[in-house]
């Protein structure tokens, strides 16, 4: 059953609160105290009165939407916390002291954060549902218009001056435009947020701001949003000194269950049609963005961010960035193995395999095995071409190249896109310490910026932690290898079952199925460990104790990256740099653990390699997208079925806006979407030798988790406060640094790994048609091999009869070596070229914003007479640059 409350307010209360009121309006900002308007926003007194306040005097209506009962007040916060009701024979009997005392405390804090609250301006209205064993209390929060105003002006929030043109702009669009060709990607989206010249909100020049004459409308959700959350974070329920500050430590505490401000009703579409302008914003960006049919259309950008920040809005872009800049790469990467599938015929050193019969007997693949026929291989050596022909040596390079101009262009776009949304020049204010931090500290020490005492923890103690937690990272690292080394025997142990069977398409296959099903053991593995080692890297990161959650999130970022890293891409490793380089040969074989050195499969490590990248790479995105599909609505479902029994026989009854949010699951972030996207950039640039076809994997995979991450955001998550961001973070510069390791690696991997340069000093020095290629590298078994009662056979090395290296291998080693040299020094030198032709800042960008700070110059100026000075027959400096909404 749902009750609400407040039918008499106390008239004592609604006093104190306008008196309140008007101390905000007759002070100055510079006299209130820790940058809040009313001292009780910071006060230490302890005064449990009014335990259940309600501030909104009941009109006799019903509460409707995201407004009060009075149908006028907007809500912008949400506070939930539940509360079990114990039988009466139970509530008689004397509590333990362990389970009063907390619960006492809990009341306590949340009858003086309250009570701040109230005095921080808020007006609030509670709601309730009853159930035998629970209820669930819901405060309503509304920040007034006094206080949307000192907050605006403290927080700098950005207010219009001057409207302009927000045309829809895409560079895509502009170029069939031009080709007078159908965009198909285009589609109109109603309600788009107008666009105009801002300025930091002054109070002072109220009157100046455009829509400044109407109080309801002139804040946007998000902006009000963001000023109850700001007052949220910075009200004591406890102890100052304690660092008892804030919602975010009263949500870890157990206090409240939740926090979060309500999405702008259902996103469902209603069933009889309706125009497009009347829908609300939830639906648009359900109707335009969320759903599946959309795939291949630009993103709503400027209809995200104005519904969940510029945060949020920044990911997507750059999502959405990255994706049309996959396109490019995806055909060109499709196209250079068509082309390797086309000229399969003409590979002559496949074909003397083919053709050779009995000709070359090889040595035996392990010490029980038998010799066996080069010829057998005929089918690998043809696909082996595939992904190590000329086309791949080209393609790596090409690929080179786009990691860096993506990410060269990509800030041109996100500097466009900062500027467009009001954040470039958004600077992250002094932060408070995070509420765990603040609970744990041992100390307090004075802030050198805000000069008021708060929770200190010594660096020296911290350097012990983090280097502490640096070897437990090493650790991990050590237990990676550990599996690594035990795949690869692993895949020894398959390989010489295969043998022994007897039959020969075994036989032939058995290095495809141990590589295969060795992958796809390894791929459980990483997975596996990638749950374990996060879990671990945020206990260890909680564990140092950093002071804000800027320098928290940078820290546990580099420890999941670093490991992640290691997880992935050391198998990938091993086969292109390591396995089949210890092979020896016959009669000074190699061994690891009693068990004789891996070597490359017939078609050789490159197409090992392929078939590792595509299970690990694929695989991760299929179990990543049926995390992401099927987790959020476990978890709903579960919220949802708790919820209903506390509803009970009430369940047939409409629930409120704020009982529908609350079944909703809590936003889980950012962190998870980046770090799939950059593990996914790393598997298309340091591999793609060997794996032309991961630019389209990864295509196919952004354009499902692009609709994936739209639908948890519109319809299965608690809608999360609108944060300010003008760029992606550190995420950006570990993709620089990823750009830059690709290239070495693929130096590498032609060099080494690949047959490309053999091959062309074959072509120098011996037959520029390869006749003779196969008998050219394959070397006889030493004569005490053969003395040893063996058979006289071959193996693939460039070695005599005596087991020592010959001079073409020598000349091949200097060949590859000067090859990484002048492939890493044209491509960079290309690459450091790009980034000095490309500026970050495009120059009608510059000249706009000088524009822009010429008008607020004016705007805020005094003499009113020089306001907005702008010539009528003059153009708008406006929009031709109009943010990229890409798909």
């Amino acid at each position: 059953m749902t009750r609400k409350k407040a039918e008499e307010p106390d008239p004592s209360l609604l006093g104190g609160l306008e008196r309140s009121c008007s101390r905000l309006l007759g002070g100055s900002p510079g006299a209130l105290q820790n940058g809040g308007p009313y001292a009780s926003l910071d006060g230490d007194e302890d005064d449990d009165d009014d335990d259940d306040p309600i501030y909104i005097q009941d009109t006799g209506g019903f509460a409707r939407g995201n407004y009060f009962r009075d149908g006028a007040t907007k809500i912008d916060f949400v506070l939930v916390w539940e509360e079990k009701l114990r039988p009466p024979k139970k509530r008689k009997a004397k509590q333990p002291p362990c389970e009063g005392r907390p619960r006492e405390r809990h009341e306590q804090w949340k009858r003086k954060f309250l009570k701040n609250l109230r005095g921080a301006g808020l007006l609030t209205e509670k709601e309730e549902t009853l159930s035998e064993r629970k209820t669930i209390h819901y405060l309503k929060l509304s920040a007034p218009w006094d206080v949307l105003v000192y907050y605006a002006e403290e927080l700098c929030l950005r207010a219009p001056l001057q409207a302009q043109p927000n045309p829809d702009c895409n560079s895509s669009d502009e170029v069939l435009r031009r080709l007078r060709v159908p965009n198909p990607m285009y589609q109109r989206v109603p309600n788009k947020p107008s666009d105009f010249y801002p300025c930091a909100f002054r109070k002072s020049k109220l009157d100046r701001f455009l829509g400044s004459d109407s109080r309801d409308t002139y804040f946007t959700h998000t902006q009000r949003h963001r000023i109850v959350y700001e007052i949220l974070a910075r009200t004591v329920y406890g102890k100052r000194k304690h660092a008892e500050v804030g919602i975010e430590r009263l949500l870890n505490e157990g206090v409240y269950t939740a926090a979060f401000p309500l999405h702008e009703g259902p996103f469902e579409m209603p069933e009889y049609e309706v125009p497009g302008e009347e829908l609300n914003p939830r639906q648009v960006l359900y109707h335009f963005w969320a759903q599946w049919c959309c795939w291949y259309q630009y993103q709503p950008l400027d209809h995200i961010r104005e519904y969940f920040g510029e945060k949020i809005a920044i990911y997507f872009a750059w999502l959405g960035f990255y994706t049309a800049w996959l396109l490019p790469a995806a055909t060109v990467g499709t196209f250079v193995f068509l082309a390797g599938l086309v000229t399969m015929g003409t590979n002559t050193p496949a074909q003397e395999i083919c053709e050779s019969g009995g000709q070359f007997l090889m040595c035996p693949l392990c010490d029980t095995c038998q010799t066996w026929n080069i010829s057998e291989i005929c089918p690998m050596a043809k696909v082996g071409y595939l992904f190590d022909h000329p086309g791949t040596v080209f393609f790596s390079v090409f690929m080179s190249f786009w990691a860096v101009t993506f990410l060269e262009y990509w800030k041109r776009t996100n500097a466009t896109l900062a500027h467009h949304w009001d954040c470039m020049d958004f600077q992250e204010e002094e932060e408070r310490p995070r509420p765990e931090f603040a609970a744990m500290a041992p100390q307090m020490e004075q802030n050198p910026v805000t000069g008021v005492k708060e929770p200190y923890f010594p660096e020296r103690a911290r350097l012990s932690r983090i280097l502490t937690g640096s070897m437990a990272i090493v650790i991990m690292l050590c237990v990676v290898m550990i599996f690594l080394v035990s795949v690869i025997m692993y895949r020894g142990i398959v390989s010489m079952m295969m043998y022994h069977t007897g039959n020969t398409i075994l036989m032939t296959q058995a290095g495809n199925i141990a590589n295969i099903s060795s992958t796809m053991v390894n791929l459980v593995l990483i997975l596996l460990m990638s749950q374990v080692y996060t879990s671990l890297a945020e206990k260890l990161t909680r564990w140092e104790m950093h002071r804000t959650q800027t320098l928290h999130e940078d820290a546990f970022t580099f420890k999941v990256f670093i490991f992640q890293f290691v997880n992935f891409y050391s198998s990938p490793f091993y086969v292109a740099f390591f396995k089949g380089r210890f092979v020896g040969y016959p009669g000074q074989y190699g061994k690891l653990l009693g068990m004789r050195n891996e070597d490359c499969g017939p078609g050789g490590c490159l197409i090992e390699l392929a078939q590792q990248l595509f299970i690990i790479m694929v695989g991760k995105q299929i179990v990543s997208n049926i995390q992401e599909f099927l987790i959020p609505k476990l978890k709903a479902w579960r919220q949802k079925r708790k919820l209903a029994r506390v509803r009970g026989s009430q369940i047939s009854q409409e629930p409120r806006r704020w009982e529908e949010d609350y079944e909703l699951i809590e936003c889980e972030g950012l962190f998870e979407e980046y770090l799939e996207m950059v593990l996914q950039f790393g598997f298309i640039t340091i591999f793609v030798a060997a794996f032309p076809l991961a630019p389209l994997f990864a295509l196919l995979n952004n354009w499902v988790e692009i609709r994936l991450d739209a639908q948890k955001f519109v319809c299965e998550y608690r809608r999360p406060v609108a944060y300010r961001a003008q760029d992606i973070g550190v995420w950006f510069f570990i993709l620089e640094v990823l750009a830059q390791i690709s290239v070495i690696i693929n130096a590498f991997l032609i060099a080494f790994t690949s047959d490309f340069l053999p091959r062309l000093l074959y072509q120098y020095e011996h037959d520029s048609q390869l006749h003779g290629y196969i008998n050219f590298t394959l070397a006889y078994a030493p004569q005490s091999y053969v003395a040893s009662n063996h058979t006289l056979c071959r193996y693939k090395a460039f070695r005599d009869t005596s087991g020592n290296y010959t001079l073409f291998y020598w000349k091949l080693l200097a060949i590859r070596l000067g090859f990484i040299i002048a492939f890493e020094h044209v491509v960079f030198f290309c690459l450091r070229l790009i980034d000095w032709l490309v500026p970050d800042v495009p120059e009608s960008l510059e000249v706009k914003i000088k524009r822009e700070r010429y008008l607020a110059k004016q705007a805020l100026a005094d003499n009113h007479d020089v306001l907005l000075t702008v010539s009528p027959d003059s153009p708008s400096p406006a929009s031709s640059l109009s943010p990229s909404s890409m798909t």
